[in-house]
């Protein structure tokens, strides 16, 4: 699933689609106004893949585990602990079994594991929860073109959501948390009451296909994974950012001036 290595400037990140019915919704959450990537804007939970993603100590707090490739492992466990920091959401159950219910976690754990001041092992260790690798289905991959100062090559995954808990934003990397309609994400971004970048966008639309949390997840698995790396070409009105024909997102030719 995984391809060669990429460049060293290229950092390996995750991307969670949280999704739940009644009606078709996506968790989204707005990034503070600080945050040097996309501040203000309304994104998936996700973030950079970190070190302790890839602790081999992960095997015994994960359903899964061995059915992965390394990469593939620390990416999922990037994903979770995204979405965990940033909404408060859990992906896993106690090791009994039993669902996790409400707020999964104190705020001040979430932030210390953002910080870097706790390991998220060491939070899953202490809640008896194992994680599920499982839950989780490639939904895409965007590599960001060369024309931006970071560059990341993120994986996103749709989950179904776990009914039991609540989602909250951090208040430091994120400022809300909502769920929300696709189509609605798509009238708001074209009205202009809401930032949402073009790779956020164009992953609306794709969500905004299927019709429920079920027929999300049940194209994704049935799609080819063709990863995306926008090329910058010239239209007929000046630069426009494409993307390939056969990812799923149709013909694109973005105008640059819509990215930068």
């Amino acid at each position: 699933m995984t391809d060669a290595p990429l460049s060293p400037d290229i950092k390996p990140a995750a991307t969670i689609l949280l999704l739940r019915d009644g009606p078709f919704e996506v968790l989204m959450v707005k990034r503070h106004h600080q945050i040097d990537f996309a501040s203000g804007a309304l994104v998936f939970p996700g973030g950079k893949s970190h070190e302790g993603d890839h602790d081999p100590a992960w095997a015994d707090h994960v359903n899964g585990y061995g059915d992965f490739d390394a990469e593939q492992r620390g990416l999922r466990i990037a994903a979770i602990r995204e979405v965990f920091e940033e909404a408060g959401i859990l992906l896993g159950t106690h090791s009994d079994g039993t669902a996790i219910n409400d707020e999964a976690c104190p705020l001040e754990v979430r932030a210390a594991v953002d910080a870097g001041k706790t390991a998220f092992i060491d939070v899953i260790r202490d809640l008896d929860v194992r994680l599920d690798l499982h839950a989780l289905t490639v939904f895409a991959r965007w590599i960001t073109p060369p024309l931006t100062p970071k560059r990341f090559d993120t994986w996103f995954y749709a989950v179904n959501a776990p009914p039991e808990q609540l989602a909250a934003c951090d208040g430091h990397e994120t400022v809300d948390a909502e769920w929300i309609e696709p189509a609605e994400v798509l009238r708001l971004a074209a009205a202009g009451e809401r930032k949402v970048i073009f790779p956020t966008r164009m992953n609306v639309q794709l969500l905004a296909e299927a019709s429920s949390a079920e027929d999300c997840v049940a194209r994704a698995r049935a799609r080819t994974l063709v990863t995306v790396l926008p090329k910058i070409e010239d239209g007929p009105d000046g630069k426009v950012l494409t993307l390939p024909v056969d990812a799923g997102y149709g013909v694109v030719a973005e105008p640059l001036s819509n990215v930068m």
